[in-house]
């Protein structure tokens, strides 16, 4: 008999999370029966905090349910021959340490994934936040060779990839971050132009200097004002791939415009909204394209690990904070 450690939300979010909005339960799972439905029991080895978690909690989770996540699982028991003893999958259980399943739900580790490379990128630079990065910016933005991109959140989970890929698709690259420490790393990574947003006197100016001609593709992880000053430098038929709003997650009153009709119809724009499971078909090949590139050094990666289950409330609330470089994960 295995005792499951599990964090449940105790009370939806009002503003910005808090560490007592959640509550720690110990649940007692069964011994896995012969024949039955419930064929492996598993141990999280890592966990994902994500910006999503904050809107969704409202949408899909009732106060008492177990937090929503994705984790990298090991295999601890098995009485299902598809799924050997030790073997690492990918599922989304929620935050917990232990768990039982069918393996329906599961998804096991790309089978080239070399031993060198750490198990949680399978939560970050190749997992969703890649391919969120890999089909905005080849479905959504449809970039191309020569095209000038800005992505903002540009030191992120996703936004670090995103300049990664623009730079590999032949792409002017331009990326926005909120500490300079996060800039230097932009750097590192090859960014064409990348500014603190936080401490320049004017986003409109800093976007201008950055390309003095416009862009033609932005990929927005941020928006609220970000996003309202940005459109206005986009390129006649450019294209804006919306992908997250972490600016107005914890807003208790809605933020007022300006709005964006009027500089898409004079540009021309595209402006389209994205959830990554759309292209959960092709989830095979963003997978394997990104784990190439990763192993090429083509793409680079930087994760913000917190050591202990019991952290991974102070780890939501941190990566909502803009605390992490790359991804956040937390060690079971």
């Amino acid at each position: 008999m295995v005792i499951a450690k599990a964090w449940v939300l105790k009370k939806h979010f009002d503003g910005f999370p808090k560490t007592t909005d959640f509550d720690l339960k110990k649940i007692e799972l069964p011994n896995l029966k012969d024949g039955g439905e419930q064929k492996l029991l598993l141990a999280s080895v890592f966990l994902s905090v994500d910006p999503y978690m904050r809107p969704y909690s409202r949408r899909d989770m009732k106060e008492g349910d177990i937090m929503i996540g994705t984790q990298v699982a090991r295999i601890v028991e098995s009485k299902n021959p598809a799924f050997a003893v030790g073997a690492f999958v990918v599922c989304d259980r929620g935050w917990r340490t232990h768990f039982i399943s069918d393996g329906k739900d599961l998804q096991l580790l790309p089978s080239n994934w070399p031993e060198s490379l750490p198990k949680s990128l399978a939560l970050g630079t190749v997992g969703m936040p890649g391919l969120t990065a890999y089909f905005g910016l080849l479905e959504v933005c449809k970039m191309k060779p020569g095209e000038t991109v800005l992505v903002n959140a540009a030191a992120g989970a996703v936004g670090s990839v995103v300049g990664q890929l623009a730079k590999i698709g032949g792409c002017k690259v331009v990326g926005c971050a909120g500490s300079d420490d996060k800039v230097a790393y932009l750097k590192e990574l090859g960014f064409d132009e990348a500014f603190n947003y936080k401490t320049v006197k004017s986003l409109d100016e800093a976007l201008r200097k950055a390309s003095p001609d416009g862009y033609d593709c932005f990929f927005d992880n941020v928006g609220g004002e970000f996003a309202s000053v940005a459109i206005n430098q986009m390129k006649k038929y450019g294209r804006i791939a919306v992908c997250g709003a972490i600016s107005q997650y914890n807003d208790s009153v809605p933020q007022k415009g300006p709005y964006v009709q009027i500089p898409m119809i004079f540009k021309e724009l595209r402006m389209e909204g994205f959830i990554v499971s759309r292209w959960n078909n092709r989830r095979e090949e963003g997978l394997n394209a990104l784990l190439k590139w990763v192993m090429e050094g083509k793409v680079k990666y930087h994760e913000k690990v917190t050591e202990g289950f019991e952290n991974m409330p102070m780890a939501f609330i941190g990566m909502l904070k803009g605390e992490n470089i790359g991804k956040a994960v937390v060690k079971a």
